[in-house]
């Protein structure tokens, strides 16, 4: 494992926790070069479905695009590293348990607004924005509506 600060490769495994599911080992690791720390997680390498474009393009799997969205929306949120794998990890266990060999990107941007919504209404707020296009301030305007009119009657607005 390289160190993110200088490079150099030999380090030593100062913790390791595994997660609540059991299924991702989080380690905090210290340099043995320059003595920083760092954090990296280990899980299972699964087979995912090729992911299918709106241009009909196929693409590999990238757990990382999925992190990196969730981690935009979740921006300036009180969220840990932990909470977004966590949240990453739940949009790849609902894709594998369809048992597809291809999966529509839109389908993974349902899976992740649903992620988001359930912890917090201002990140799914900002992820529904890019995932939906919004084109003007009418279209946030119209989802805060759809949100304020599901809080009020004490339900769960449609995510997809």
């Amino acid at each position: 494992m390289k160190c993110p600060f200088c490079s150099h490769q030999e380090n030593k495994v100062v913790d390791s926790r595994i997660s609540h599911a059991g299924d991702i080992t989080r380690r905090r690791r210290e340099c043995l070069s320059c003595g920083s720390r760092y954090t990296t997680y280990e899980r299972v390498e699964e087979l995912m479905p090729l992911v299918v474009k709106k241009d009909s393009r196929r693409e590999e799997f990238e757990r990382e695009k999925i992190l990196e969205g969730i981690r935009i929306a979740c921006r300036k949120r009180h969220f840990t590293a932990s909470d977004l794998e966590e949240m990453v990890r739940e949009v790849e266990l609902k894709i594998q348990a369809l048992g597809v060999r291809e999966i529509a990107s839109n389908e993974i941007g349902g899976f992740v607004m649903a992620a988001l919504h359930k912890r917090d209404k201002v990140a799914y707020i900002r992820f529904a924005s890019v995932y939906r296009e919004f084109k003007d301030v009418d279209d946030f305007l119209t989802e805060l509506q759809k949100e304020q009119n599901a809080a009020d009657a004490g339900e769960s607005p449609a995510v997809n």
